[in-house]
């Protein structure tokens, strides 16, 4: 059974009020990449070509992430992908994901770093808390925590976790990284208990993490829009993903007394001809930067407030790819 803390919590429903940008006001991250209304550019990591080997060289890796933070990219992306599942495809950054924030804190200045996503059921939370709010404070308030339940069964096994009960396990995971930001926390959890004055150091910078819950993550959807800062949500057509906004803005609004942002990835392949018209990829498209702008434009119309694009299929050179991202596309939002 769960119990309520002894101290107050230092950012609480009673307190929190609207920012300017729309949204609840947390760390600097969370203010910096997402205002109402308004949609924001960031990358997912890594940034290299690597369309046919699962595993990526990880070549100039820091070099361009400095890059991105220079030329005014809102955030970098990582990915939780303990093993390289032959199946799915994808290392990811290769680099444990804390780890590796530890690093771009240390490189880089004003660049948001997020997570999408932590595997919430594969790891305890305590450690989940104890590395993000770590991170959270060596960066000075630059991390974005992205949750998920996972989609790689193969995992599960590997770390003698649950696949089927990982629903269960990401909710309390959820309600033991909340109640770990208190000052002294008292906790009653499925996955630990922490009582008789010990805590839980340090604290986020804002008193509580930005969590942004990946996908269904096997929950109801109205769970997601009362206990989640934020949505991160896949590609659709645009107008089947302008009703998933839609939906998701009502469930919150009956929820909340503040609106919550929505994110999504979009994978690209950025061609030399500016007017080249879009070509299906995988979670994405192939096509020149006018054409780029306009489907951003789009997608900050119906309500996005952040997309991050991933390179991995893009064939021109990476630093070439980010100059004239951010010479045409990045004006043009916030």
């Amino acid at each position: 059974m769960k119990t309520e803390s002894n101290q107050t919590p230092t950012h609480d429903s009673a307190t929190r009020d609207p920012s300017a940008t729309g949204f609840d006001t947390l760390n600097q991250a969370y203010s910096a990449v997402f205002t109402s209304g308004r949609m924001s550019i960031g990358l997912v990591v890594p940034l290299e070509h690597y369309p046919s080997d699962s595993r990526p060289t990880m070549a100039r890796h820091l070099e361009r992430a400095v890059l991105a933070d220079e030329l005014g990219f809102k955030a970098l992306w990582l990915r939780d992908v303990p093993f390289d599942v032959p199946s799915f495809g994808d290392a990811g950054q290769t680099f444990d994901p804390f780890v590796y924030l530890g690093v771009l804190a240390g490189c880089t200045s004003r660049i948001a770093l997020g997570v999408a996503s932590i595997i919430l059921p594969l790891r305890h939370p305590a450690h989940i808390a104890k590395a993000a709010a770590s991170g959270d404070q060596l960066s000075g308030g630059r991390l974005l925590l992205g949750i998920a339940s996972g989609d790689r069964p193969e995992e599960y096994p590997a770390l003698n976790a649950s696949f089927e009960e990982r629903g269960t396990r990401f909710r309390d995971g959820v309600d033991y990284i909340r109640r770990a930001a208190e000052v002294r926390p008292c906790i009653d959890n499925p996955l630990g208990q922490v009582g008789a004055g010990m805590d839980l150091l340090p604290k986020p910078c804002a008193g509580r993490l930005p969590l942004l819950v990946t996908g269904g993550s096997r929950q109801d959807p109205d769970w997601i829009a009362q206990h989640a800062d934020g949505w991160m949500t896949y590609p659709r057509p645009l107008q089947a993903q302008a009703s998933v906004i839609a939906d998701w803005r009502s469930r919150v609004h009956a929820v909340s007394e503040y609106d919550k942002p929505v994110m999504q990835p979009l994978y690209i392949d950025l061609v030399d001809n500016s007017a080249a018209p879009p070509q299906p990829i995988h979670l994405g498209m192939r096509l020149g930067v006018d054409h780029l702008l306009a489907f951003l434009q789009a997608l900050e119309e119906i309500g996005v407030n952040h997309v991050a694009l991933n390179l991995r299929f893009n064939q021109i050179d990476i630093e070439t790819t980010l100059q004239r991202i951010a010479d045409d596309v990045l004006p043009g939002f916030s």
